[in-house]
């Protein structure tokens, strides 16, 4: 019988060669995370936007970059007690806090933290270098090529004295915000089944140069476990998958969200021009159609929470939209996803779902054809 293989990061061996993808805001959480850390999988929180989930915002005593620290300590926390399983916590590096944020889930002991939307490259004043070096939490960027990879193994190698335990590859058709330009996301040059043998042939001289295994999870696009025996042959070493979690009851998202995932069609999935400077891929609903004609959505920033967004200029608030998405309240946001959402047809558990990719997996190798 084909059995997934274990995916081992450093010294720690995950069972089962999946990790399960931050989704922000507020869809994976400790409840979805604990749950695929328990099947054997790394279950990964999101960071962005967490406080607002666990504190009533106000601006006289603690401010939105506060809840968020304390509200990523919390869930942490809680997923610690729900599972003895690997758990990981996802932080966008576009994020104004994004090293407090970090800062956060090195102290808490995470077992992975997963960097995304940015290079990620923190202030050392904020984090020092002997924790950096001292941690047994395993670093992880998010990189959307073999160029990038080289570039942020050479930054840390210099600035922090050490460089990234494995590294995820996101192609062009994950969820939310992409590493990739309007031009690139349907151009086949970029697609993830491209990409993969380029950073196989970089991570074989990186290994070289830095004198150790370099583990290569892929994403974006992964859907069955055929779709996975497909990625680990081509070289990789695990797969990162988010929106197949999305239709699962212990997905942290109310069942509004989740109901779009359903009911969605594939002519629904659309790329958007995010306020914060990249292209995002979302369900199509009448707020995305109200943005396009040129409606706005009045809107007083609170958060400052990205970098890269022109919130002064911005036709609405991304954080408040996804929050409220995450919340049920659809007529005021939108639902991020994957390019296969519209292939998620039922909600079932965590448990119902690894189990049916193990079955996906071993059927592949008996040439019977996905049919999710």
């Amino acid at each position: 019988m084909n059995q997934l293989p274990e995916l081992r990061i450093g010294d720690n061996v995950i069972p089962l060669p999946i990790i399960q993808g931050g989704m922000g805001v507020g869809v994976s959480l400790s409840g979805l995370a604990s749950a695929v850390a328990n099947e054997g999988g790394i279950g990964v929180i999101a960071s962005a936007g967490i406080g607002t989930f666990h504190f009533d915002w106000d601006q006289g005593t603690m401010s939105l970059m506060d809840l968020d620290r304390e509200g990523l300590r919390l869930e942490i926390r809680k997923a610690r007690s729900l599972t003895k399983g690997w758990i990981g916590v996802n932080i966008m590096a576009a994020l104004n806090d994004f090293s407090s944020l970090l800062r956060v889930a090195l102290e808490e002991g995470a077992d992975f933290i997963f960097i995304g939307a940015g290079l990620p490259f923190w202030d050392t004043n904020e984090i020092p270098l002997e924790v950096i070096h001292r941690t047994k939490t395993k670093l992880v960027p998010i990189v959307s090529s073999a160029k990038a990879a080289r570039l942020i193994f050479q930054y840390w190698d210099k600035k922090y004295g050490r460089v990234p335990d494995a590294l995820v590859l996101e192609g062009p058709k994950a969820g939310g915000h992409l590493g990739f330009s309007l031009r690139q996301i349907n151009n086949p040059d970029y697609q993830l089944e491209n990409l993969i043998p380029q950073l196989v042939e970089q991570v074989k001289e990186l290994e070289t140069d830095y004198a150790r295994q370099i583990p290569i999870i892929a994403g974006g696009g992964i859907f069955t476990g055929g779709d996975i025996r497909k990625a680990l042959e081509m070289g990789v070493q695990g797969v990162q998958m988010s929106t197949r979690f999305v239709g699962t009851f212990e997905c942290d998202a109310s069942n509004r969200f989740k109901e779009a995932y359903l009911e969605c069609q594939p002519e629904d999935i659309t790329i958007i021009k995010s306020p914060v400077g990249l292209p995002g891929r979302a369900l199509r609903n009448q707020f995305i159609i109200d943005v396009e004609s040129g409606l706005e959505k009045p809107f007083v920033c609170p958060y400052r929470c990205l970098s890269t967004c022109d919130f002064v200029n911005a036709p609405y608030c991304i954080a408040m939209a996804l929050t409220n998405a995450q919340k049920g309240i659809l007529e005021e946001g939108f639902v991020f996803c994957g390019a296969n959402a519209y292939r998620v047809k039922k909600i079932v558990s965590v448990k119902e779902l690894v189990q049916t990719i193990k079955e996906e997996y071993q059927a592949s190798f008996e040439n019977v054809p996905d049919t999710r």
